[in-house]
Order: structure tokens, then sequence, then C-alpha cells
């Protein structure tokens, strides 16, 4: 295990107990105490935890993790959410990506695809987004246009919220959205742990010809703390086979249209 990875294993754990002690971490990393407490105290420098006496709570303002930190977290069922997400966007299709480490595993696919890739007059999709990291993997792309909204940006999440994003979604037309959420329940709906961000998600929903909704199925089920919306604002939800076929019909006697993204 990386460093990159054992920090990534270590903030999920903090995530699902909310604190834990040295050795329990030592224990679940297969690491030694002493590698635990060192790397305790990088993730603390960075406030993303806050040290305790033989251990650590989760940071209040790590309750969700930047991207950066996230983004080792079930890749391979993300990586099949994006691919079935990519077979969805046509050349030449203007998208929306709201933030989240599903909707950039999209992005990175959308640009490893050679279709998109290929010189023209005009660009080969245009990205509307309000996240600052898929905004800045995607602006190397020359055939690719990015449209930022503007905003505030979060420090947690790297999504930009407020007045100023309500401002440009309000303004503009997409042909499909793909919206990234830290829970889906099939009666409450798309949830996220802000409201800013719960807004800015359903207007670039509301703006787009179809609303697609994409979550592992480790988010099925659960709850986070602002709604976005349900299947009157989602076309489909697109998650991984590991989705339970109790909790699939759940959804689907709600109304949900569930896509399953095929295994590899």
């Amino acid at each position: 295990m990386t460093r990159h990875e054992r920090l990534n294993a270590l903030l999920e754990l903090l995530a699902e107990r909310g604190q834990v002690q040295v050795d329990e971490a030592a224990e679940a990393l297969e690491v030694s105490a002493a590698t635990v407490r060192r790397d305790m105290d990088a993730l603390a420098e960075q406030r993303l935890l806050t040290r305790t006496r033989g251990g650590a709570v989760l940071s209040s303002v790590a309750y969700d993790l930047p991207v950066r930190y996230r983004a080792a977290h079930r890749p391979q069922e993300k990586r099949h959410i994006a691919e079935a997400a990519s077979a969805l966007v046509s050349r030449g299709s203007v998208i929306g990506l709201s933030g989240g480490t599903t909707t950039t595993e999209i992005a990175r696919t959308l640009a490893a695809r050679p279709d998109l890739d290929e010189a023209g007059p005009r660009p080969n999709l245009t990205v509307v987004t309000n996240a600052l990291n898929i905004a800045y993997e995607l602006s190397v792309r020359p055939t690719v246009k990015i449209v930022l909204t503007g905003g505030v940006a979060h420090s947690r999440s790297f999504e930009l919220v407020g007045p100023y994003s309500d401002l440009v979604l309000s303004r503009i037309t997409m042909d499909v959205a793909f919206i990234g959420v830290n829970g889906v329940d099939p009666v409450v709906g798309a949830t996220v742990h802000d409201e800013a961000e719960a807004r800015v998600n359903r207007l670039m929903a509301e703006r787009a010809g179809r609303a697609i909704l994409v979550a592992d199925s480790s988010k099925i089920g659960t709850r986070a703390f602002a709604t976005i919306g349900g299947p009157e604002l989602f076309d489909t939800l697109i998650t991984d086979p590991a989705l339970p076929s109790d909790s699939r019909k759940a959804f689907e006697e709600a109304g949900w249209q569930v896509a399953t993204a095929p295994q590899e």
C-alpha cells in the first residue's frame, strides 16, 4: 500500500467511525502504529482530522473529503459507471458535470475518447461544471470547451456555489447533466452534505434535457443533509452491479429508472 492509498484508507476509516485509535487503525491498515501516527500528524496539519490522545477524530472541515483524498475509493465501480455515462454522450454535446469523484471519473473517461480528441473547427464537447478540479483536468484539452459556473469555492469539495453559479446556469441549457451525490434514497431522493451544493446541483439538472444521477452502490440507501430531487428530476440512476436486488426493487417501485454499469 502506497502512502497515498494509506492516507485515503485512514480518512475512509475515520469517515466510517468518526474517531479511531492508533492501534485500531494500525490493525485495520496492516501497518505499524508509528506509521499511523505519522500519517495522522500529516493529515492533522492539513486540517483533515483532529488528533486526540491516542488517536484522531474526523475534523469539522473534513466531512466531505477533498477529491485528491477520496479519488481512490471504489475506483473500479466509479470507472464502470463513468464508462456507462460516457456511452450516453455524443460528439458535439453540451454536458453538465457536478463535483464529486464519480463525475471526475466521467470527465477523465470522456477526455480519453478518441472521437472527442479529433481536431476540428468546433469543440467536440462542451462541459459545464462547477467543479474546479474537473475544469482544471479538462482545460488542457483543446477540443473540449469548458464553461465554469463561477461562484464561491468550497474547500471541502472543490465546488463553486452561490448566486454567481445560479446566474450562469440560469442562462444556459445542456443536453445531459451527470450529478454526483453523497447519498440517494428511494423516497428522499438524491442528497449531499451542503445545501448550497444541493441548490447548484438541482439547477444544473433542471437546465439539462436529461439529468442522470451517478452513484456507486455504497451510497445507495443512505441520506445526507440537503436534498436535490428524486425521479421527477432525474431521468436515470446509474450505479454499479453490487446494488442489492431488494434495493433496486425499492427504487423502481418509487418511480426510479435504474441502470447498472456493466462489468469488464
